[in-house]
């Protein structure tokens, strides 16, 4: 997400600061305070989370460190200097027991240590601040994950398939995975309309992670042997919404492009990585 939004401010031709965990430690407030403060900026957008999601059951402090107790702290700073904050919240405060996509206004109920921070977060977003705007997604892939350690579900599909050797995915999970150059535009979209509150800016479509894998093998024209799981044969330590769609709705009554469909997502998202591969 940060890398996109960099891009899409640059190319307005913002100023903009961009820093990474080595710049800036946001589970420490003096930093964050005088980091913002020297910069003095108008918009603070906080990409920054902890979303090891299984690894978070056995550490949950580290968790609500990063998820929690950060946003505070760059709350608190947004709050000194009159600057907006734009955070980025998670479909795992639901606890997936819907039969229709999640509004903004829906009960939370987390299901583990991951999403109780991240609900966290959005709380201490609003209590410091008059209007922060808390952007609710789910499954961000995108292009700077080719680039980076743990890559993306694209990435981990097309590495598996590589493999030679069946590939697993379960089939009783339902999402909308976000593609993160439409979220990072929608984003701005938001805040040229001056956008504050909860809003939900999930993928194009629902769908299970293993019709999601068909998809990424379909539109790379791949065919490994893809076999169909589920929670009981593929349990993991944290517990999962096993249907986490989010509602675009609100988004798009505040005049903001619908996301794109998950099938045109892949198909940029494999054009690039085809560009890149060729330089």
């Amino acid at each position: 997400m940060g890398t996109e939004l960099v891009s899409l401010y640059r190319g307005r031709g913002s100023e903009i600061l961009a820093m990474t965990r080595a710049e800036v430690d946001i589970t420490d407030p003096a930093v964050v305070e005088s980091r913002l403060a020297t910069f003095d900026p108008d918009v603070v957008i906080n990409c920054a989370a902890y979303n090891m999601v299984d690894v978070a059951e056995k550490e949950p402090l580290a968790a609500f460190q990063v998820n929690g107790l950060a946003v505070r702290n760059i709350a608190l700073a947004c709050r000194q200097i009159d600057a907006k904050l734009v955070h980025y919240s998670t479909d795992y405060v639901f606890d997936g027991a819907s039969s229709r996509p999640y509004r903004e206004d829906d009960p939370t109920h987390p299901l583990g240590a991951y999403g109780v921070s991240k609900l966290a977060g959005e709380f201490y977003a609003r209590a410091y601040l008059d209007n922060p705007l808390v952007i609710r997604t789910s499954g961000v892939f995108g292009p700077a994950g080719m680039k980076t350690a743990r890559g993306n579900f694209i990435e981990t599909m097309l590495r598996l398939c590589g493999s030679g050797q069946p590939i697993r995915v379960v089939q009783d999970y339902v999402g909308a995975p976000a593609y993160a150059p439409a979220l990072a535009a929608r984003t701005l979209d938001l805040l040229d309309v001056d956008a504050s509150g909860v809003f939900h800016i999930g993928g194009g479509d629902p769908t299970t992670w293993f019709d999601f894998a068909g998809l990424i093998f379909r539109e790379a024209g791949l065919s490994p042997e893809l076999r169909a799981s589920s929670e009981r044969e593929y349990r993991t330590p944290a517990r999962r919404p096993k249907y986490s769609v989010l509602s675009n709705a609100k988004m798009e009554a505040a005049g903001v492009a619908p996301m794109p469909p998950l099938v045109d997502a892949v198909r940029e998202y494999l054009a690039l990585r085809n560009v890149a591969s060729r330089a």
